[in-house]
C-alpha cells in the first residue's frame, strides 16, 4: 500500500481511539505461543505494518514483560533467499505462514484485538531457537 499523509491521519485516529477510548477486557490473559490479531500502525519504509482500516496483522505472542508484550509479526509473503523469514508451514493456517525474524516488536495490551491459534511447545522452542540464533 503506498502511504500517503490520508494513511497517518487514519493511523492517527484510530491510535486516540484505542489510547483514550477503548478499554481492554481485563479477564483476558495473553499467554507465550498464542497467535493474536494486534494493530501495527503504519510503519516506515520496510517495516511491517497492519493492513486494512484497523490496521490489523497476525503475530506470535513470545515473551510478557511487565504490561508489555515481546511479538513477532507475521506475513503470508516469503521473499526467496530471505534470512528474515521463519516458515510456520500450513500448520496453523490454510497457506503458507512465516515469522519476520527481524521486526520483534514491543507492544501494549491495548493493541490486541482477538487470539487466532496456540503454536505447539515443540514448535515454540524451535522459533525462540532460531530466533536466539538470529539475534545473538
Amino acid at each position: 500500500m503506498y502511504k500517503t499523509k490520508e494513511n497517518y491521519d487514519d493511523w492517527n485516529n484510530q491510535k486516540q481511539l484505542i489510547n483514550f477510548w477503548m478499554n481492554f477486557d481485563k479477564s483476558v490473559f495473553i499467554k507465550s505461543r498464542e497467535i493474536w490479531y494486534i494493530r501495527l500502525w503504519n510503519n516506515i519504509w520496510f517495516e511491517e505494518d497492519g493492513k486494512g482500516n484497523d490496521f490489523k496483522r497476525p503475530a506470535l505472542i513470545l515473551k510478557k514483560l511487565g504490561n508489555m508484550y515481546l511479538v513477532v509479526p507475521m506475513t503470508t509473503k516469503w521473499k526467496q533467499n530471505s534470512v528474515f523469514y521463519l516458515s510456520l508451514g500450513e500448520s496453523y493456517f490454510s497457506k503458507p505462514s512465516f515469522l519476520l525474524k527481524s521486526q520483534p516488536k514491543v507492544i501494549d495490551k491495548k493493541r490486541f484485538i482477538e487470539k487466532i491459534h496456540t503454536i505447539s511447545k515443540n514448535d515454540f522452542d524451535e522459533i525462540k531457537k532460531e530466533l536466539k540464533n538470529f539475534w545473538f
